[in-house]
């Protein structure tokens, strides 16, 4: 369901354009770094910038991959937040959509009040009652 979420709201597009991003800006920072020697150090030092961990192990010295990592820096912010926010909308809509389910049901009993069984209008009753205590 929350893949879903992220179709829905295009983040699954924007994550696939970020790791792209950044694997363009690993190859990159591996080329033009001298302090760079693999590929995987070029992912290590994205991932460490990316992150904001910043471990200290390889740096940008040249302007190519300083302008790569910025633009990789703020990239990983807005995505964060991206993810953060889709995950947040799809708890807050479960929660609604839940309430909202509950008080159709509540409602729709109501309307049949007459036709309820004992034990449906015990279960009513009950439900008022948690309800006016803020069990819900």
């Amino acid at each position: 369901m929350l893949a879903n979420a992220f179709k829905t709201a295009g983040a699954d597009k924007i994550i696939g354009v970020y790791l792209i991003w950044f694997l363009v800006v690993s190859l990159v920072i591996w080329l033009v770094e001298p302090n760079v020697k693999t590929f995987g150090d070029g992912m290590w030092l994205c991932f460490a910038s990316a992150t904001s961990i910043g471990y200290g192990d390889y740096a940008a010295v040249t302007a190519v991959g300083r302008i790569a990592i910025v633009l990789l820096s703020l990239y990983s912010i807005a995505v964060i937040a991206i993810v953060t926010a889709v995950i947040t909308s799809f708890f807050t809509d479960t929660i609604r959509f839940r309430a909202d389910e509950s008080v159709r049901k509540f409602m729709d009993d109501l309307e049949h009040l007459p036709e309820l069984s004992n034990e449906e209008l015990e279960d009513l009753s009950k439900r008022v009652k948690n309800f006016q205590n803020g069990k819900k």
